[in-house]
């Protein structure tokens, strides 16, 4: 599966989490179960999942030492509300914001129905993939209706962005299966697909490329890998609405870590030690500056498209002077591009499952992503040969042998 096909196809998290599902198996990494006793072969390959939208996969090489790329599955959009339908001339869907999407953007293009259905078994209850076989539409409303529309919008959830759905009323679950569904996960989504613009090419448009790239980039990096220590790619749900769901948390990274531990029948000393000499790559995009927009970026410390790995610096990240300089020591002996990503003094920024992590897990984290453009919007933008840069970062640092003291730390790329 190319980067194109995962970008189409992972409309939601959960159906990131089923091609991320595919890839692994396709390479031969073997399926585990938490809570089961585990039979780890140094150089094995192996993976996890949770709630059908989160999924570690790792490699065990000699070391026992942790170092982990983490990634997100979800992307924001709209969550469908029920399967109660609104009625006013015509059937719209009732939904919500999940995350902080650019609204507008969603006006006028081509949206899928798609999420997981659960439905009745002769024995409890089964999940399952669904993406409608149909498209839905948000109209904007004309500007002879609206003419003060080009001087700003406010968009009101609520009213303006509730898609059109059917002429007359119909049952929304029945578009998408045949069996009897008692309750889902269903989300509206950016249908467009991927393509590159610019007259060479150089530009990938998308949605979903906030945080997909990251998944992507991460899975492809650890199959091809061939690590010293124990390399682990998390991709995890729910990072849009805060990392607070047991398949969202970076608990569900330290209960894995925990299991590895256990399996390979490390102390608790070892087990510490695995995660005290570790190292935590926060992979999720970044800002660049905007080339209409310049004054929104900081003045001296901004990221451009196609200035390689984006290592993120703010208070909303987990990035230190120490995890910054330990990557840029790999990349540069790796001869892999990278920036430095300030934000404007007087502008916050999003964040990402890095302090999280360095919270629960008590290891060193640098935050990194691809600078891109319209982030959060129904089509994104960035630059093909960071996300190379990217997998490119994410092989070497996966394949390194990484570890020692805060005050002294010994990087050997491989």
């Amino acid at each position: 599966m190319n980067l194109h096909q995962f970008l189409n196809t992972s409309y939601t998290a959960f159906h990131s989490a089923a091609n991320l599902r595919t890839i692994y198996e396709e390479s031969g990494f073997v399926r585990l179960t938490l809570g089961e006793q585990w039979n780890l072969k140094r150089g094995g390959k192996y993976y996890v999942t949770r709630n059908d939208s989160s999924v570690i996969a790792f490699k065990v090489g000699k070391k026992n030492v942790f170092n982990i790329a983490e990634s997100h599955t979800d992307s924001p959009c709209f969550k469908i509300k029920g399967s109660k339908l609104m009625v006013n001339d015509v059937v719209r869907l009732n939904t919500e914001k999940y995350g902080g999407g650019l609204l507008y953007t969603y006006f006028d293009r081509p949206l899928k129905v798609a999420g997981r259905l659960v439905t009745e078994t002769a024995n409890g209850v089964q999940s399952s993939l669904a993406v409608s076989g149909y498209n839905v539409v948000i109209p904007s409303l004309a500007i002879h209706q609206n003419r003060a529309v080009n001087d700003g919008f406010a968009v009101n959830p609520q009213v303006d962005t509730l898609p059109l759905f059917a002429k007359q009323s119909a049952d929304l679950y029945a578009t998408l299966t045949k069996d009897t569904v008692l309750d889902a996960d269903l989300y509206v989504v950016p249908a467009t697909e991927t393509f590159y613009a610019g007259v060479n090419g150089e530009f990938l448009c998308s949605a979903r490329l906030d945080n997909l790239t990251s998944a992507y980039t991460s899975a492809q990096a650890l199959i091809n890998c061939v690590p010293s220590s124990i390399a682990v790619a998390a991709c995890l749900d729910n990072e849009e609405i805060g990392s607070g769901t047991r398949q969202g948390s970076p608990s569900f990274i330290e209960q894995t870590l925990q299991a590895i531990c256990t399996a390979l029948n490390l102390s608790g000393e070892q087990c510490l030690a695995a995660r005290e000499n570790g190292f935590v790559l926060s992979v999720d995009n970044g800002h660049a500056r905007h080339p209409a927009h310049t004054e929104k970026a900081d003045g001296t410390a901004y990221a451009v498209m196609g200035g390689g790995v984006t290592i993120k610096h703010h208070v909303n990240y987990a990035t230190d002077g120490l995890t910054s300089a330990m990557l840029k020591k790999l990349l540069a002996d790796s001869g892999i591009k990278y920036q430095d990503l300030y934000n404007r003094s007087d502008m916050s920024c999003g964040t990402t499952l890095g302090l999280a992590t360095s919270r629960q897990l008590g290891m060193r984290v640098c935050d990194i992503g691809i600078a891109q453009l319209a982030m959060h919007s129904a089509c994104e933008t960035c630059m093909t040969e960071d996300v190379e840069a990217m997998q490119s970062c994410l092989s070497v640092f996966l394949s390194a042998d990484i570890c020692g003291a805060d005050g002294e730390v010994t990087i050997i790329k491989k």
